[in-house]
């Protein structure tokens, strides 16, 4: 009875013991939480260092609102209590790596993490470039899952063009197109998925079928990534615009094709970025696209053959090959995009017609391609001298041209400036009030016989 008492009494002690400092850390969790949230961080802060001290891995609000009172102490401090507060920042992500490196899912955010440290280290002067490079060499290399941040991405190619441009890192001209190589892919791998996401919203839409409140705030969040990767990939291409010219590009490729002619990620990127800078009339390129074909038959294998067979004149072998590359091609995505690259080669070449096929066809697996309804209206556009008989009618093909380049607008967040921009062009050439009066036009149909083969309605003044 006696050890049976002993054994209660040390059970409760025992308890009491642990219980007691979780009720503190819960208490001060939720005293720090509170305050933090209305931003009232000299309140917060205290609950927190005990938070940090006693129970680090309690919560992960420990370290996402810590980040952002730091910030503000950060932001409204001076001398030496702001370098503090800087340091106590860079610290805060080592602790959040090592008590919460996942998140409620159970999925990794290191990459995350290491690249929001990244950045702090750039906004607030902590390191030089080498420093700031390893991080987030770091944050690609071990998990680029969660490595999602535009900016960041384009930080970490920016700054590993300076570490080339300085000389001082033995950063070769190879490594930094094999880096910008893969941050392009990377990317493109982001943009497609909020393209996935954005195109099943879009076909619901279509479909007549109302968005939830939900899905409204999902497609806005989708729209602004999807603005922030095009925007922050355009400034990526004009950072290495000036290196990646045919001049470097040709030499670089021609000195590493029998060490890497068996290297299909190699061949595909070489062929790739010779083709976008317009380098596949050297010799080399048609090197390159047949190892690539020999060693595996592609969709970009089979693209670049029919480029290679367009630029011969050879028209009919090149459509055999470029509906290869579509048919070896299972992404819907890569389709869209496979596609829209030829309609751009039969616009260059003036095949009108093609283009606008092979653009609407990039549509019909894509319909958020704002680039390839730009296209269309830019065909119709520059057909506006060749269709029509009368100088009204001539005119009247740019109301064609702003009905695509508006629903370019509407479907791709990421073209919409330029689109509204493109739009307020055509509408300008268009017939005017005016003229639609003065031509007694209002209300009238205008069938155009060229290769267009449309018609438009000439809005009624009415």
């Amino acid at each position: 009875m006696k050890k049976i008492i002993f054994f209660s009494l040390t059970f409760l002690l025992t308890f009491n013991l642990f219980s007691q400092p979780e009720e503190e850390c819960l208490s001060n969790l939720s005293i720090f939480a509170e305050y933090a949230k209305v931003k009232n961080y000299d309140e917060a802060y205290q609950p927190w260092l005990d938070l940090k001290s006693e129970c680090p891995d309690i919560n992960s609000a420990v370290y996402v609102l810590g980040e952002r009172m730091l910030k503000s102490f950060i932001k409204n401090s001076q001398g030496d209590d702001k370098e503090k507060f800087k340091k106590d920042l860079i610290d805060l992500y080592g602790e959040w790596l090592t008590y919460f490196p996942k998140n409620k899912r159970g999925v990794s955010e290191v990459g995350k993490i290491l690249a929001i440290k990244a950045q702090a280290m750039i906004d607030y002067k902590l390191a030089n470039d080498s420093e700031v490079f390893e991080i987030y060499d770091q944050a690609f290399n071990n998990d680029s899952k969660s490595f999602k941040s535009p900016k960041g991405l384009y930080n970490y190619f920016k700054i590993y063009f300076r570490l080339y441009k300085s000389g001082e890192e033995n950063v070769s001209l190879e490594q930094l197109f094999e880096k910008y190589e893969e941050l392009t892919e990377k990317f493109e791998f982001e943009m497609a998925a909020y393209t996935t996401k954005l195109d099943k919203l879009l076909q619901k839409e279509n479909n007549s079928d109302p968005l939830t409140s939900r899905e409204v705030r999902n497609k806005k969040v989708y729209e602004v990534n999807m603005v922030a990767c095009n925007t922050y990939l355009n400034n990526l291409n004009a950072i290495i615009a000036k290196e990646s010219t045919c001049e470097n590009l040709i030499p670089l490729y021609r000195k590493n094709f029998d060490k890497f002619k068996s290297d299909s990620v190699w061949l595909n990127r070489a062929a790739s970025r010779m083709d976008s800078k317009d380098c596949s009339d050297d010799p080399l390129f048609v090197e390159l696209v047949e190892a690539l074909h020999e060693l595996n038959p592609s969709a970009n294998s089979a693209y670049y053959l029919g480029l290679l067979n367009d630029k011969k004149g050879d028209t009919k072998l090149a459509i055999q090959y470029y509906n290869e590359s579509i048919d070896l091609e299972s992404d819907k995505l890569k389709k869209a995009k496979t596609l829209y690259k030829i309609a751009v080669k039969f616009k260059k070449s003036g095949q009108f017609s093609k283009s606008r096929t092979y653009a609407n066809k990039a549509l019909g697996f894509q319909p958020s391609m704002g680039r390839a309804y730009l296209l269309i209206a830019n065909l119709y556009a520059s057909s506006a001298n060749n269709c029509g008989k009368t100088q009204f009618e001539k005119r009247s093909i740019y109301w064609l041209a702003l009905k695509e380049a508006k629903k370019a607008g509407s479907v791709d967040a990421s073209v919409r400036k330029l689109a509204k921009k493109t739009a307020l062009s055509y509408e300008g050439r268009a017939p005017s009030k005016t003229d639609i009066f003065s031509e007694a036009m209002g209300g009238k149909t205008i069938s155009f016989k060229c290769w267009i083969g449309k018609s438009v309605t000439v809005p009624s003044l009415n």
